[in-house]
């Protein structure tokens, strides 16, 4: 009898660990139909839009509203209680919009028109005002973190998905992409002194479907005084 129940132990603790393998092992990429990699994410009809109230950054003359869903079954940023469901869709802190944004809309200050940054599926997690860079060159930018194509093909935009890098201006403007398409986004940084912006990119380069340390690293920056933020690259290793 002891065998018996050791046996079964031994099995299920097999499965839970297959199981929490396969959830870790779950590629941001699917390369079979790669071609196809931009279909169209399919819309949750259980979601239910909403804005938060309006943002205005520090020195500049617009309003940011962050577009964000919440489930009919309550999903989202939960209040202190959890049994309490929150209409909040984002956070906002040192100059930081956060959350999983499904657009932003802006709205100059005195007028009645508010506009969206972009008409295509994107997933926003940060968008960061360059405050202190905006101070020295007048230019009022605004840096995204956000995924914008279904990249594991699982019909929906997700953190799942891999992370790129845009840019606007603070009126939502211009919104370009810099990082690469099937690039993930590692990080970036400013220095102000030079106007320039890096960052840093990794490329699966073992198409394994994984970012990993078999994989290449890229890197770029961008001359934020160039009117087209032309990405360029660069090897330091």
């Amino acid at each position: 009898m002891k065998n018996s129940f050791f046996y079964i132990a031994l099995v299920l603790v097999g499965l839970f660990i297959s199981c929490k393998k396969e959830a870790v092992e779950k590629p941001k990429v699917t390369y079979e139909t790669t071609s196809k990699v931009k279909s169209e994410v399919v819309v949750d009809t259980n979601q239910i839009e909403v804005a938060d109230l309006p943002i205005n950054m520090e020195g500049t003359n617009f309003l940011i509203h962050p577009i964000g869903v919440i489930s009919g079954k309550g999903k989202g940023i939960k209040s202190s209680s959890d049994s309490e469901v929150s209409f909040t869709v984002s956070n906002y802190g040192e100059y930081q919009i956060t959350g999983y944004l499904k657009n932003l809309k802006f709205q100059e200050i005195g007028k009645d028109t508010i506009y969206a940054l972009t008409d295509k599926p994107i997933l926003i997690e940060t968008a960061t005002y360059l405050k202190t860079f905006s101070d020295k060159s007048k230019q009022q930018l605004l840096v995204y973190s956000l995924a914008d194509m279904d990249t594991n093909k699982d019909g929906k935009l997700d953190s799942n998905d891999i992370k790129s890098l845009y840019i606007s201006t603070v009126s939502g403007q211009k919104f370009t992409k810099l990082s690469v398409d099937f690039q993930e986004l590692i990080d970036w940084k400013i220095i102000e002194s030079k106007n320039i912006l890096y960052f840093r990119t990794i490329e699966d380069t073992n198409k394994n479907g994984e970012f990993d340390a078999e994989d290449n690293l890229q890197y770029h920056s961008v001359n934020l005084s160039d009117k087209d933020w032309k990405v360029s690259s660069y090897k330091p290793v």
